[in-house]
C-alpha cells in the first residue's frame, strides 16, 4: 500500500500565484495514476525510488520518460498523461498543482516544456532547498493560505534557480539577473580575498557555466573583472588618499604586496609608486 499525505488548498483568491492540491506519496510498486489530464500545473520531485512517465508532447505523441530519485516532472494543463512508480524501486515523491499569472514565465525559464518536462538540476544545493519547500508545504497543509503561497514563491524561485542555467530565455532576462548578482557581489566583496568560484556560488552556477556568460555579456572573463576592478579601486585610492602602499594592498584584497605591485603595473604599465607620483590630487606634506 501506498504512505500518502494529501491537502487541497482552501482559496483560490490568489491571481499571480495560487495553489490547488498537494502531497507527497511513497508509492507502492507499480503503483499508476491515469491517463489523466489535469486544469494546473502539476510538479512532481521525486525523493528516492524510480518510475515512469508517459506524457503527450506539443505535437500530441505520447514519449515516456524515465525519471529517477533526484529529477521532477511537470505535467501541464489539459495534457494526456499516466506514472507508473517502479516494480522493484518505488519511487517516493512530493508534488504540488497550482497556477497563476507568474507560472508561465517561471517554467520557461526553468526549461521545462511539454517536449522537456523532465527536471534536472545544475545545483544539488538548490535541487535541496526546492525539495524542502515542497516537503514543508505539503506537511502544513493547515497553514494560513498566505503563508503557503509565500512557500509556493520560494519554491518557484529554487525551481527557476537550479534549473534555469541550462535554459536561458532567448530575452537573456535570467542571464542579465546573474551578472547583476555578480558585480553587486565582487562590489561588496573585492576588498576580501574571494574567487570566482565564489561569485559562481553566490550565483548558484557552476563555475564553468558562470565563466561562460559572464564573457560573452560582460567582454571579460571573471577573474580580469576581478582584477581590473580591483586595480581601478587602488588607483582611486593612490590619487586621492595618503595611504601607504600596503594599506591600499590590503584594501583591494590583497594581502602580499608585492603581488599587489606586480598586478597592478600589469594594469596600469607602472607601479603603484611611481603612479602614485604622476597622478596623484593630495600631496603629502613634505615637512612630515
Amino acid at each position: 500500500m501506498s504512505d500518502i499525505l494529501f491537502s487541497v488548498f482552501p482559496n483560490e483568491n490568489f491571481i499571480d500565484l495560487s495553489l490547488y492540491q498537494f502531497g507527497w506519496e511513497h508509492c507502492a510498486p507499480a503503483h499508476s495514476y491515469g491517463p489523466a489530464a489535469r486544469n494546473h500545473f502539476l510538479f512532481h520531485y521525486v525523493i528516492s525510488g524510480t518510475g515512469t512517465l508517459m506524457a503527450d508532447d506539443a505535437k500530441g505523441m505520447t514519449q515516456t520518460y524515465q525519471v529517477k530519485s533526484g529529477q521532477g516532472f511537470m505535467i501541464f494543463p489539459q495534457q494526456i498523461n499516466t506514472y507508473i512508480s517502479d516494480a522493484e524501486y518505488p519511487w517516493e515523491y512530493v508534488w504540488l498543482e497550482f497556477d497563476g499569472l507568474r507560472v508561465k514565465e517561471a517554467i520557461e525559464i526553468a526549461g521545462l516544456g511539454r517536449d522537456n518536462p523532465v527536471y534536472h538540476a545544475h545545483s544539488k544545493d538548490l535541487r535541496q532547498d526546492m525539495m524542502n519547500e515542497m516537503l514543508y508545504i505539503a506537511q502544513h497543509g493547515d497553514a494560513a493560505p498566505f503563508h503557503l503561497i509565500g512557500h509556493l514563491f520560494l519554491f518557484l524561485d529554487f525551481l527557476t534557480r537550479s534549473a534555469a542555467s541550462m535554459h536561458l530565455n532567448q530575452g537573456g532576462r535570467l542571464r542579465d539577473f546573474y551578472i547583476r548578482e555578480a558585480l553587486a557581489f565582487i562590489e561588496q566583496n573585492f576588498q576580501n580575498d574571494i574567487s570566482v568560484e565564489d561569485i559562481a556560488t553566490t550565483c548558484g552556477l557552476n563555475r564553468s557555466y558562470f565563466g561562460k556568460i559572464f564573457k560573452d555579456t560582460v567582454g571579460k572573463s571573471p577573474q580580469e573583472f576581478l582584477l581590473n576592478y580591483r586595480m581601478a579601486k587602488a588607483a582611486e585610492l593612490l590619487k586621492l588618499t595618503t595611504l601607504s602602499i600596503g594599506d591600499i594592498s590590503n584594501a583591494v584584497g590583497y594581502a602580499n604586496q608585492l603581488h599587489f605591485s606586480r598586478a597592478f603595473k600589469n594594469v596600469y604599465g607602472l607601479s603603484p609608486r611611481s603612479w602614485r607620483n604622476q597622478n596623484q590630487v593630495i600631496r603629502q606634506d613634505s615637512s612630515q
